[in-house]
């Protein structure tokens, strides 16, 4: 390891304000980095790539950074259209579910905080799925 893979304090609060309004989620340290998590289930990740560390990330971004990285869960239509998109997401190969973009200035923290909880209602139980309020769409 080159060095800690811990996300900016700004960018995890960010994150952790959108993931802990989730019914029953709860926030831990991953192996690298910080995770969300319903259940035993990882719905949301971010983590700091540097110096081409942790390489499994750095080899899925396409970057050796530095830069923060935030993985997620998707399903149906948004994540064929996710897969396509291109900066600032990519796909990594490790879930066939999962969805990794760059947090940097240029980050769309409506989108994001949409894309969490879209991950989150992926891996929920059904019933506390029912519980989150989701824009019409």
């Amino acid at each position: 390891m080159t060095g800690s893979a811990d996300a900016p304090p700004e960018i995890v609060a960010r994150v952790r304000s959108v993931c802990l309004a989730l019914p029953e989620a709860y926030e831990e340290p991953a192996w690298v980095g910080t995770r969300w998590r319903i259940r035993e289930k990882t719905f949301a990740h971010v983590l700091m790539i540097d110096a081409g560390w942790p390489p499994a990330y750095a080899r899925a971004a396409a970057t050796d950074g530095p830069v923060t990285v935030l993985t997620f869960r998707s399903s149906g239509p948004d994540l064929d259209a996710l897969s396509v998109a291109g900066h600032p997401f990519f796909r990594p190969v490790w879930a066939p579910n999962i969805v990794g973009m760059l947090l940097d200035a240029a980050a769309d923290w409506d989108e994001m905080a949409e894309l969490l909880t879209d991950s989150y209602c992926v891996l929920a139980p059904k019933k506390l799925a029912a519980l989150v309020r989701r824009p019409p769409g």
